[in-house]
């Protein structure tokens, strides 16, 4: 038996445990940055990957009420939307983006979900020097993530957001909710065309896997965009090589997560 990394943590019977909901989990990069944070704080915890088909979310989910050592969880794709209903209280963020990607459960067994994709994309922005304040902005997408991002650039003073999504209807559905909230703000409905754009932004999965098509049309890129993903595994997208290759400065994926993680961490009680 291969001897235990020095970096793994020791598993003991007080263990707290966290988990990462996804299906497939071979994407995920969360693991391993949670349980840095958890072994610099000290604390006796450790998140494990749970791979979980869309039909057993649902009983899964409820199950984990009743696992007395289990304290929460990253939530990722396909369930960031799937999971507010299964969820006892929801924070604000949450319910305005329509979408969660962390749960805690309460000593009672309750389940509360909160938004922190949105953010982490923002300071991860910001922290490359990206502003957004007045820019406009192209967003593919009109998920989970891509909710996330929409009500983040909103909150920061975009000038315009244009939102692209092969299904019109969430695209409607989103633009209503942000206009909601931020009466304001320039939204538009656009095509695969992300001309006349300062910011492009992927907020779909497209990218994970080498034979998904481009999210846009690429051959409408100038190299004064700045485009941006979320996806984090591979690294650098179809799109981003296609983004590098005209010339456009790129921010990769895993900038929103790097971002983020502190927050998650908080939020889980590390």
């Amino acid at each position: 038996m291969p001897d235990r990394p020095e970096n793994t943590p020791e598993v003991t019977g007080r263990t707290r445990v966290l988990g990462i909901l996804a299906h497939p989990t071979d994407h995920v990069k969360a693991p391993p940055k949670i349980n840095r944070i958890a072994r610099e704080r000290g604390s006796d915890a450790i998140m494990v990957p749970m791979n979980v088909a869309p039909e057993n979310f649902e009983g899964f989910v409820n199950s984990l009420r009743t696992v007395l050592s289990f304290d929460g969880a990253i939530v990722t794709v396909p369930f960031k939307q799937a999971i507010l209903p299964l969820c006892d209280e929801l924070s604000e963020q949450a319910a305005a983006v329509g979408a969660a990607n962390v749960i805690r459960r309460l000593a009672d067994g309750r389940l509360v979900g909160d938004q922190l994709d949105g953010v982490g994309f923002l300071r991860g922005l910001e922290h490359a020097g990206i502003q957004v304040a007045g820019r406009s902005v192209y967003l593919v997408g009109a998920g989970g993530a891509a909710n996330a991002v929409a009500f983040a650039l909103a909150q920061a003073g975009i000038g315009r957001l244009t939102l692209a999504n092969r299904s019109q209807h969430k695209s409607d559905e989103l633009r209503e909710r942000l206009l909601r909230h931020y009466p304001t703000l320039a939204v538009s409905l656009g095509t695969q065309d992300p001309s006349g754009h300062q910011l492009i932004i992927n907020g779909t999965s497209l990218g994970m896997q080498a034979t998904d098509p481009l999210p846009l049309d690429v051959t409408r890129l100038t190299p004064q965009m700045t485009v941006a993903e979320v996806v984090q595994e591979p690294e650098r997208t179809a799109l981003l090589v296609a983004a590098e290759n005209v010339g456009c400065r790129v921010h990769l994926g895993r900038h929103m997560l790097e971002h983020q993680v502190q927050l998650m961490a908080d939020f889980l009680g590390l």
